[in-house]
């Protein structure tokens, strides 16, 4: 290799040699060291939140305990549904089902639901959560309306 790279210098070919593929004193030092994040323990009570957005092209279910703190998450396109099949009230369903299995499991038993966005899936999402084990005591709707802002989307002519 070294015979290539002199023959190379010789010719003035100076863009075939190898200069970046091997590690010198400034490229160690440069080198980036892997960064190691603490995994943030979220206290989980009794008592919870499940907040559920769904809008025209997904469903996302969010789990957190009483101070907000997240606990779980899961949406229709993390079950792998994909395109129109993503706002179905069975992806939704599955979603739900996703994150409610780890709130149950670390220990929530009731929460109050939020809901928010016009989709197709939010009955079936708090369906499912009541059905978990987990029970609800009450279903808050946080979808918000407009006081004449933004003019909405044209109707579909089909």
């Amino acid at each position: 290799m070294n015979n290539l790279n002199f023959s190379l210098k010789k010719l003035e070919c100076f863009k075939y040699l190898t200069t970046h593929s091997h590690l010198t004193k400034h490229n160690k030092k440069m080198a980036k060291k892997p960064v190691q994040t603490k995994k943030r323990v979220v206290k989980v009570d009794a008592l919870g939140q499940v907040h559920v957005h769904s809008t025209f092209n997904n469903v996302i279910v969010t789990i957190a305990n009483a101070s907000g703190q997240v606990i779980s998450w899961s949406s229709a396109g993390k079950m792998g549904f994909r395109g129109s099949k993503k706002n179905t009230p069975y992806a939704a369903q599955m979603a739900a089902q996703d994150c409610g299995k780890v709130a149950y499991d670390l220990g929530m038993r009731k929460c109050k639901v939020y809901v928010k966005g016009p989709g197709g899936g939010r009955e079936s999402a708090v369906r499912t959560v009541n059905q978990l084990g987990i029970e609800v005591i009450e279903i808050v709707d946080v979808t918000p309306l407009p006081h004449n802002g933004c003019r909405p989307p044209s109707r579909r002519r089909v």
